[in-house]
């Protein structure tokens, strides 16, 4: 389980689902954000400015947008407001485009 909480009498987790995070399948829970995805999978950074300084997860509650990444397709979209779903595709983003593009 990695990073994540483990489980007891208070904490469940939804359905196991797969979601690609730079081309890595990665196993996510349905009910959880794509921040905490990450964060339970070790990465730390979703994106890097234009000027090249690493952002990730700060408020995480969608007021501070460092969490952004590209997901499915859409850049700039915040990690910790997007809910985790089968297939997803996950880019981190470099500057205002997915890494290594």
């Amino acid at each position: 389980m990695g990073r994540r909480l483990p489980l007891g009498p208070a904490i469940e987790r939804g359905p196991a689902v797969t979601i690609t995070v730079d081309g890595r399948a990665v196993r996510a829970h349905a009910g959880e954000t794509v921040a905490a995805a990450l964060l339970a999978e070790g990465v730390l950074a979703t994106r890097t400015t234009v000027g090249g300084a690493p952002r990730g997860v700060f408020c995480g509650m969608g007021v501070c947008f460092d969490c952004l990444a590209v997901i499915d397709g859409v850049p700039n979209t915040r990690t910790c407001m997007t809910y985790v779903r089968d297939g997803m595709d996950v880019r981190l983003q470099d500057g205002l485009t997915p890494a290594g593009s």
